[in-house]
C-alpha cells in the first residue's frame, strides 16, 4: 500500500474550506429523520417492537423508562406505548414511579421472563431499533451524490486538495471530470506512486455529512449498517439541528470511505452472521453507501478482478446488489457508491474489454518529475524538522535514482526520512539529511542486488 500524504488533515482541511468560500449557491445541510412520535411512525411491527423492550429489560432488570429509550434509540412516546400494552399483556410491571410522569421504572413478570425467553431463541440482538429498509432506501437516494441536485467539486476545490501532490495539470483534469461524473474510475501506475493517498484525499473532498442508520431491518433480520471505525463524526463543530427532534435511529456521519485491497474474497462481499449479537454484518460495499468504495490492488485478489468487478459495476448500474445471507436466500439491497478503482499492474492485463469499458476513467499515476520531487522531498523534510541539505537531495536524485534507475515515486520521500528517524532515534542523535544519512536509508530500503536493477519489473513500464 501506498504511503500517506505528509500533507497534515488540519492543512488539508483549511486549504479545502477556503477553496470553498465564495461557492455559489447554500449551503446543503442533511436533516435526520423526525423522530417517531407513535409505534406506527417507526414502521416496524408491535411484535418486534416489543420484543427489544423485552429483551431490554430481561437484560438489566428493573430499568428506568430513559435508560430504555436510550437503549433502543426510541421516543420516549414510543417506548411507553409498547410498555402499556406489555403491562396489558401482564408481562411487564411497574417497579417504581417518581414525582415526575417520565420518572418511572419499569421490571418484567413471570410472563415477561417467559417471553423473553422466546424472543432471545429467535435473536439475541438488544439494541438501537432498526429502521425499515423502505426508509433506509429513501434517505440513500436523498442523499445521494448521483441525484441532479447533487453539489459538484470545483476546480478550486480540487486544487486546494491535491495542491501537494504536484499532480499534472491533464490528470487533474481527467480526475475534475471523473468526479464530475460519478462514473467508476481506475488510477494505474507503479506501486509507491501515490494511488491510495490519492483516493483518500478523493473522499475527503465530500464534505456534507450523512445520515447513517444504526441497522436496518430486512424480512425479520437485522443487518448493522453503522460502524464508528468508518462512519466517523462529522468535521462541522456547529450544531446542525436540534436532535431532540430527530430519529435517533440514524447518525450523523461523514460520508464513508471503505477501503479493501488483495485481501478481498468472495465471501466478504456477503452478509455475515454475528451469533453473539444477534445481527448481520454488512459487506464492504454496502458499508460505502453514499460514500467511496476503493479496490486497491485489481488483479492481485484471490478471486479474479473481472468476476467482483462485473457484480460491483452491474450493482452500481441497477442501483442494487443482491447479497446472500449465510446458509439462506439472498436480498436485494441499496448500493449507491463512487467507485475508484486502483491498480499496479496493466489495466489490460487483468480485465477484459467489455468490463475496462463499463469503467468511466482510467487515470495514469506515475513518477514526479523532478522538480516536482525535490519540491516534495523538501517539504516533507520541513514537516518532520529535518534540516534538507541540497547536496544530499542532488545525491538522492543523481547518484541514487538515475544511476539504479529507480523512478521519482512520491513515497520514496516519506520512506526514506522515516528510515534516517529511525537511524538517528536508535544511535541517540537528532536526524539528518545528509549523504550518508541518505545513503544508509537507501541501502536498508533496496538490497544490495536490487539496487543495481530497475524497480518495474513486471510492473507498468
Amino acid at each position: 500500500m501506498e504511503a500517506l500524504s505528509a500533507s497534515t488533515p488540519a492543512a488539508f482541511d483549511e486549504r479545502l474550506a477556503a477553496a470553498s468560500q465564495g461557492a455559489p449557491g447554500p449551503e446543503r445541510v442533511p436533516v435526520l429523520p423526525r423522530q417517531p412520535r407513535t409505534l406506527c411512525d417507526t414502521g416496524l411491527e408491535p411484535r418486534f417492537v416489543a420484543s427489544l423492550v423485552v429483551k431490554a429489560l430481561h437484560a438489566s432488570g428493573k430499568t428506568a423508562l430513559s435508560v430504555l429509550t436510550g437503549r433502543l434509540h426510541l421516543s420516549t412516546s414510543v417506548v411507553r406505548e409498547v410498555l402499556q400494552a406489555l403491562i396489558a399483556e401482564q408481562q411487564v410491571e411497574v417497579a417504581w414511579c417518581g414525582e415526575s410522569d417520565i420518572d418511572v421504572h419499569y421490571q418484567l413478570t413471570a410472563f415477561g421472563v417467559r417471553a423473553a425467553t422466546e424472543y432471545l431463541a429467535e435473536s439475541r440482538y438488544v439494541g438501537p431499533a432498526p429502521v425499515t429498509l423502505d426508509a433506509y432506501c429513501a434517505v440513500l437516494a436523498q442523499q445521494s451524490l448521483r441525484q441532479h441536485a447533487a453539489a459538484r467539486i470545483t476546480p478550486a476545490e480540487l486544487h486546494a486538495a491535491l495542491a501537494d501532490d504536484s499532480i499534472e495539470p491533464a490528470v487533474r483534469e481527467l480526475l475534475g471530470a471523473a468526479l464530475h461524473s460519478h462514473r467508476p474510475l481506475m488510477l494505474y501506475g507503479p506501486s509507491g506512486s501515490g494511488k491510495t493517498t490519492l483516493a483518500r484525499k478523493l473522499a475527503r473532498l465530500y464534505q456534507e455529512p450523512v445520515a447513517v442508520p444504526h441497522a436496518v431491518l430486512i424480512k425479520h433480520e437485522i443487518v448493522q449498517i453503522h460502524d464508528p471505525a468508518l462512519h466517523a463524526a462529522p468535521r462541522q463543530s456547529r450544531v446542525l439541528e436540534d436532535r431532540r427532534s430527530c430519529d435517533a435511529r440514524w447518525v450523523l456521519c461523514q460520508r464513508p470511505l471503505v477501503h479493501t485491497g488483495a485481501e478481498l474474497t468472495r465471501d466478504m462481499l456477503e452478509l455475515h452472521s454475528d451469533a453473539a449479537s444477534g445481527v448481520l454484518r454488512a459487506p464492504p460495499q454496502l458499508l460505502a453507501n453514499n460514500g467511496l468504495l476503493v479496490l486497491d490492488d485489481i488483479g492481485r485478489q484471490r478471486v479474479p478482478a473481472d468476476e467482483v468487478l462485473y457484480r460491483l459495476l452491474g450493482a452500481l448500474e441497477r442501483g442494487t446488489d443482491h447479497v446472500a445471507v449465510p446458509g439462506g436466500a439472498s436480498h436485494a439491497l441499496p448500493f449507491d457508491a463512487s467507485l475508484v478503482l486502483a491498480t499496479s499492474l496493466v489495466p489490460e492485463s487483468v480485465l477484459d474489454d467489455s468490463c475496462l469499458r463499463r469503467i468511466g476513467y482510467r487515470i495514469p499515476v506515475g513518477p514526479l518529475s523532478e522538480k516536482a520531487y525535490r519540491a516534495l522531498l523538501r517539504r516533507q523534510c520541513l514537516l518532520r524538522n529535518i534540516d534538507a541539505d541540497e547536496g544530499a537531495i542532488n545525491y538522492l536524485i543523481d547518484e541514487l535514482h538515475r544511476r539504479t534507475r529507480r523512478p521519482l515515486l512520491p513515497a520514496l520521500p516519506h520512506e526514506l526520512l522515516g528510515r534516517i528517524a529511525d537511524f538517528a532515534g536508535f544511535a541517540g542523535r537528532v536526524p539528518r539529511f545528509d549523504v550518508d544519512s541518505v545513503a544508509q536509508a537507501w541501502s536498508s530500503l533496496f538490497s544490495p542486488m536490487a539496487a543495481l536493477e530497475s524497480s518495474n519489473l513486471g510492473e507498468i513500464q
